[in-house]
């Protein structure tokens, strides 16, 4: 008998995380690698949101909180959902959790049974696979290539959907595809479950803010098939909060209930801290959205940046992303070529190639779903992007 559980052996690392760690391996041998596979943005948390930490120290706010998060918390989440989103959620159908990352784990863990089945569209975010294991569903996967903007249509929804459906999950923005999906056609999806009462959506929707197309789009919004949606968010994209880790469901009071029963037994409520910067990331509306369309403006520039220099790499195609700060691009052109010494079989020895060649962290298309392309995030300095792209131009040349 093995000391480890058969469900953590089942588990696989994160490749995005597991990128992250060689790179900083490699930093403190003293080479100079630029990280492109960075999942956060490189901005600072706006200085009013700070501040409200520092206050909430002062004022003792340093005790457990209710499981589902503080009443005021909960209270303007629920007034932003209803500003931002025209979406009418209580304070009660609403649990704050430790990031986005645990309110997708919570709803996934409170809704599937061993053997359900879990849509997936691909590309998708590396953990959701995982997550699905941990809850002992079965993931369906549909892919979506790049010649459909990494986006599934209604009809390969409604293919993929039997009897054992449960959930069906995904993100708009995209992380790895920064994609994003109109109205038009979260309306069309929507019509698909619609007819499909047994199908639960989870929404990920932690990139909103990150969104180049103008004003998001919630697949929450329509009304028929809202009780079976659970909208996952947070504060750690768009306010540059990432290790605050905040995130939140929106959820009926049902659902609700059962993911402050299953935290409690985990975790309990978040920091109190964080909780109490949140109230002021989310109420206070002049100082933190000057800086979020600062943010915003910037990845939207480096998009176009990284686009003009990867469309000037031979056999590399770059889908044009409308949110979230990455690309992934295809790059299958390159497989079966070599340098002499190291031949490319795929997008994993791609990676490694360009990390030993070039010193420039990337995360192979596959711990997405699609082993033709690369995720490239541009949460760094112009200045850097040029320096990596130019570099990874340079490497990919020399293989023939």
């Amino acid at each position: 008998m093995g000391i480890l559980s058969d469900r953590i052996n089942r588990l696989s690392e994160s490749a995005t995380l597991e990128m992250a760690r060689k790179s900083r391996e490699l930093k403190v041998q003293g080479i100079d690698v630029i990280n492109l596979s960075i999942g956060e943005p490189d901005f600072n948390t706006p200085e009013c949101i700070k501040e409200a930490a520092h206050q909430a120290i002062k004022d003792n706010f340093t005790h457990y909180t209710p499981v589902s998060g503080t009443i005021e918390l909960r209270e303007a989440i629920a007034k932003k959902l209803k500003l931002e989103n025209k979406l009418d959620y209580a304070p009660g159908q609403i649990v704050v959790s430790n990031g986005a990352k645990q309110s997708i784990a919570n709803a996934l863990l409170c809704l599937v049974n061993p053997g359900d089945e879990v849509i997936v569209p691909s590309p998708y975010w590396v953990s959701y696979p995982e997550m699905v294991k941990l809850a002992e569903g079965k993931m369906v996967e549909i892919r979506a290539d790049i010649d459909q903007d990494f986006k599934v249509t209604p009809s390969q929804v409604e293919n993929a959907i039997s009897d054992k459906t449960k959930v069906f999950l995904f993100s708009s923005p995209c992380n790895p595809s920064g994609s994003v999906y109109t109205q038009n056609e979260l309306k069309a999806l929507a019509d698909v479950f619609a007819r499909h009462q047994h199908v639960f959506i989870i929404s990920d929707e932690i990139y909103e803010y990150i969104n180049f197309n103008g004003k998001h789009e919630s697949i929450t919004q329509f009304e028929e098939i809202r009780d079976r949606v659970i909208l996952v968010n947070g504060v750690s994209k768009g306010y540059a909060m990432t290790g605050w880790r905040i995130g939140y469901m929106a959820a009926t009071p049902e659902i609700a209930k059962a993911c402050d029963k299953l935290q409690g037994q985990i975790t309990s409520g978040p920091s109190s801290i964080s909780q109490q910067a949140c109230v002021t990331a989310l109420e206070t509306v002049n100082c933190v959205s000057e800086d979020v369309v600062k943010m915003v403006k910037a990845f939207e520039e480096r998009r176009e940046l990284v686009l003009e220099k990867l469309n000037d790499i031979p056999g590399v195609i770059p889908n044009k992303a409308n949110g979230a700060f990455y690309v992934f691009p295809n790059i299958e052109y390159y497989f079966g070529k070599s340098n002499g010494k190291a031949t490319i079989n795929n997008d994993d020895d791609l990676c490694l190639y360009l990390l030993d060649k070039a010193h420039i962290a990337t995360v192979a298309g596959g711990a997405f779903g699609n082993d033709k392309c690369i995720r490239l995030s541009y949460a760094t300095s112009k200045e850097l992007l040029i320096e990596a792209l130019d570099r990874m131009k340079k490497a990919l040349s020399a293989l023939k």
